[in-house]
């Protein structure tokens, strides 16, 4: 977290008034609702500031369709409980989650996930936490094996401050191009398709700026040709720090127009994300009402839980910060980042509450004290991993309410003084 700040602030800090690579013009907000997105639907896109709950009201309808038609073929009367899966961002530290769900599978009782949601190096954990645990071994791969150079090559002090950012991503495109194999999209695909599961990435629209929530299996439905190329772009802008990487530029076009997105780490909105507080039963009305008890027993009535896994260890450890401006700032913006995720956490609380959903959220253990040695530290992130493990084998993994939560209410205070 206090890299990410401090390449953030350096970036911003250096590249003020220099040269930046070419672009085209951003999308204006009038056209957004008729532009095409390189072929693709739509809707395989939308924002998180409320403004599209209705556009996410027809996905999840959509999607609840697809469920029941799927349940009836296989002969089932009603829907059985749905879980859902939340990932945060955190760089290295996604081998927390890694551990955490091959674990899980291990122990024989993670569930088939209605939705996965994934942030930063949540997105990335994201495609194999919804094909499950045969996808396991890829998952443990990529957490375990993987080092600095096969996610970063630095540009060198010049290249960085005349351009965006201190190190090239383009090892990470390729580690992520070799996962996302024609099998791995087509299996996305089918269980976007057939069963009505949704996975859905978050990135930041740094023009507008806000969070987008991109609907992958809807991408890897269409069969288009270059479905898996859009998709790694996704999680790799999901990823791209601000400052440290290069963002990810998403063409679109509208009124016989060419313009660019500029998106980057999703973390940079939310830490984490399920769906917009704002969104409610509202914009679930269906357009036939001959169908709204059906759905209404699929939203409400049906059991659902929330499973959130925050990579990152709640709380920061003591360091005496130099007195120059930027350890300062990268200490400061380090801190709210952090802040920021907790907060994240407590906002899905809030919203679980309201839905009456279950709500379990899993973060580092505070008595994890290793540090890293460089970015992606491949020691550091095996023994995380096994911490994730060990977690969720031994019980301890999941907490009914987000960090510093006490769920005893403050009564009234009496005095025993004599007299009052």
């Amino acid at each position: 977290m206090r890299r990410r700040a401090v390449l953030g602030g350096i970036g911003a800090s250096v590249t003020a008034g220099c040269d930046a690579p070419a672009r085209l013009a951003p999308l204006p907000p009038a056209l957004r609702a008729t532009a095409s997105l390189q072929g693709f639907p739509a809707g395989a896109h939308l924002v998180l500031d409320g403004t599209d709950d209705q556009l996410l009201g027809r996905m999840a309808l959509s999607a609840l369709r697809r469920e029941i038609a799927y349940a009836e073929k296989t002969g089932a009367k009603e829907l059985g409980a749905a879980a859902f899966l939340a990932i945060s961002g955190g760089g290295e530290n996604g081998a927390y989650g890694a551990g955490l769900l091959t674990g899980w599978s291990a122990l024989g009782t993670r569930p088939e996930f209605k939705a996965v949601t994934g942030v930063s190096t949540g997105a990335l954990i994201a495609p194999f936490a919804f094909l499950g645990p045969a996808h396991d071994k890829e998952l443990e791969r990529f957490y375990t094996t993987i080092g600095k150079k096969h996610v970063m090559v630095s540009r060198g002090l010049i290249s960085a401050v005349l351009g965006e950012s201190f190190y090239d991503s383009t090892p990470l495109l390729n580690l992520i191009r070799s996962v996302l194999t024609p099998e791995v999209v087509a299996a996305i695909a089918r269980e976007h398709t057939d069963k009505g599961r949704l996975l859905c990435v978050a990135t930041t629209n740094l023009d507008v700026p806000v969070g987008v929530l991109w609907d992958i299996g809807l991408i890897a439905s269409t069969g288009h040709e270059n479905a898996a190329g859009l998709i790694a772009r996704i999680l790799l802008a999901s990823a791209s720090i601000p400052g440290a990487f290069p963002p990810v530029m998403i063409n679109v076009e509208a009124g016989g127009r060419q313009y660019q997105e500029m998106h980057v780490d999703g973390g940079t909105v939310a830490q984490v994300v399920f769906y917009p507080a704002s969104f409610t039963g509202d914009d679930l009305v269906p357009p036939k009402p001959a169908e709204a008890a059906r759905l209404r027993r699929a939203v409400v009535d049906r059991q659902r839980s929330i499973y959130v896994i925050r990579n990152s260890r709640p709380g920061a450890d003591l360091e005496m910060v130099d007195r120059s401006m930027l350890t300062i700032a990268g200490r400061a913006l380090s801190t709210l980042i952090s802040t920021q995720g907790v907060g994240d956490l407590y906002q899905l609380y809030v919203t679980a509450q309201r839905d009456h959903i279950d709500y379990n959220v899993s973060c580092i253990p505070e008595s994890f004290a290793e540090k890293l040695r460089e970015p992606f530290d491949t020691t550091y992130m095996n023994k995380l991993y096994q911490v994730g493990r060990a977690a969720i084998v031994s019980g301890t993994a999941w907490s009914k309410y987000p960090p510093g939560y006490n769920p005893a209410p403050l009564r009234q205070v009496r005095s025993t003084a004599a007299g009052r």
